[in-house]
């Protein structure tokens, strides 16, 4: 009897043609630009730095996440999950990050690149631990912390078309005129219309953010809502300068409130893991989530070096992911190289910092709103009847929502229990984990979720079908075929 074990064809794996793969990879980009520029501007102004120490971070962290986003989908042994996942810079860690600077200027900024640099080197070590979470994430956890994540992300969404509240102009903190502008409104709007046009023309379904991105700007600088100031005086290339603002300092209450902050990256990084995993239709297992960590952390720890911050899997581009059906992760690393060549010239990143925040909010509804809808159909698939599945999604989904819709509802608690549960996602992972293992694992009912099972290698009945007809085997010959087990 003979055996055949073949290794089935990975879906992000597939490879487009060169000028396709740049064009996707810009999509990606466009859609998390906004994301990724606003940590090193919030740092930045709370640390006191000057415009042009400002567009150092801004050019430093889109540096380093091109480089990230190389490692993360392209991978070398040991180091990236290999899959279609644009890196950025994290939001978990901007209230620790201006917590440790407080008052101290550049000095505080120094202190936060000496605790990232301990507290991520503490992440690559636990990596092994860590990544053995996997078998905790059946799909009633998977699913409700994928919708959370979407839901996480509208806030954001709505931010960016209403604007800031109060603006800062010269020494003084003022009311913005512009927050909750009806023609703000308006220009998200066009910009979700043009968005759901697209998405109904076939041939230009899989370019409907991007179309939709560009038409919004095109209408908004007819209004006069681009601003060109980010080109003035912008250099066309320039060097990252490691340490720029001096050498890291290391405090124990810095590295102890950063390592947390960290943790909870892992959480997260975790779960976008297994968010693109299931969008994409692809295994993964324990070893391929050690991988896309140790990726995530190494990241973080030469993150510093640049004048940046950690470096973490951007939700958002899951979503992507989801409404074009482009699931090379070749045409994610063509993004990453675009960034890297953005963060080597600020002239450049000045280009797509033109796109006007209520056009990126208006992209934004469809594309959080994909990833919220995948988390819903992975639910699908978990059986309710006779078991305690539903008391485990309606409680981690409540939980996770809670930091969503109040943001301060935690404020009166320690400090590390607010970096943990101040994120909705993070929250949703530890309430799902936990409520799986007490109501299915420890004292469950029969056919309740337990614990996911280990991808197994294989091939699909369709593949049996095309080796058969290829004559890959003889007739008459027994073949046994190692096919796919299903996930619990």
């Amino acid at each position: 009897m003979s055996r055949i074990d073949i290794a089935p064809t990975r879906p992000e794996d597939e490879r487009l043609p060169l000028a396709t793969s740049f064009g996707y990879g810009i999509q990606h980009i466009l859609a998390m630009f906004g994301g990724v520029i606003a940590v090193p501007l919030i740092i930045g102004g709370a640390a006191g730095l000057s415009t042009t120490d400002r567009v150092i971070l801004v050019s430093s962290c889109l540096f380093i996440s091109g480089l990230a986003t190389l490692l993360q989908t392209l991978g070398v042994p040991g180091f990236g999950a290999q899959l279609p996942l644009v890196q950025g810079i994290s939001f978990a860690t901007v209230a620790t990050m201006l917590a440790i600077i407080g008052k101290g200027g550049e000095h505080g900024l120094r202190s936060v690149y000496g605790a990232i640099i301990v507290a991520a080197v503490i992440g690559v070590l636990i990596v092994p631990l860590f990544a053995k979470v996997i078998q905790l994430f059946p799909p009633v956890v998977t699913g409700s912390v994928i919708t959370v994540i979407g839901l996480s992300l509208m806030p954001t969404a709505a931010g960016w078309i209403t604007g800031q509240q109060t603006i800062t102009v010269g020494a003084k903190t003022v009311d913005n005129p512009d927050y909750l502008a009806p023609h703000n409104v308006a220009l998200a709007a066009v910009t979700l219309a043009a968005v759901l046009i697209l998405s109904r023309i076939r041939r230009f379904t899989r370019i409907a953010i991007v179309g939709g991105l560009v038409i919004g700007t095109v209408v908004g600088a007819l209004f006069g809502d681009v601003s060109t100031a980010s080109l003035s005086g912008a250099s066309v290339f320039a060097l990252p300068h490691p340490f720029a603002f001096g050498a890291p300092i290391f405090q124990i209450g810095a590295i102890v409130s950063m390592t947390i902050a960290i943790l909870v990256i892992m959480v997260e990084t975790t779960a976008d893991l297994l968010a693109v995993a299931e969008v994409v239709g692809t295994r993964i297992d324990s070893k391929r989530v050690s991988a896309g960590l140790r990726a995530d952390m190494t990241s973080s720890v030469v993150a510093p070096v640049f004048n940046s911050f950690p470096a973490t899997a951007f939700a958002q581009n899951v979503g992507l992911v989801a409404i074009t059906g482009i699931k090379s992760r070749f045409a994610v690393a063509a993004g990453g190289l675009v960034l890297v060549v953005l963060g080597l010239s600020p002239m450049a990143s000045g280009v797509f910092n033109l796109i006007p925040s209520p056009v990126l909010g208006g992209a934004g509804i469809v594309l959080f709103g994909t990833v919220a809808a995948s988390g819903v159909r992975t639910l699908t698939k978990v059986r309710y009847s006779g078991t305690n599945n539903l008391i485990v999604v309606a409680t981690a989904v409540g939980l996770g929502m809670i930091p969503v819709v109040t943001d301060d509802f935690w404020s009166r608690f320690p400090s590390w229990f607010q970096t943990i549960f101040d994120s909705g996602i993070s929250s949703t992972a530890i309430a799902a984990v936990l409520l799986n293992l007490l109501f299915n694992v420890f004292g469950g009912r029969a056919g309740g979720s337990t614990l996911a099972a280990a991808p197994a290698g294989g091939v699909s009945t369709t593949e049996l079908r095309i080796l058969a007809e290829g004559g890959a085997f003889e007739a008459g010959e027994a073949v046994r075929v190692t096919c796919p087990s299903e996930a619990a």
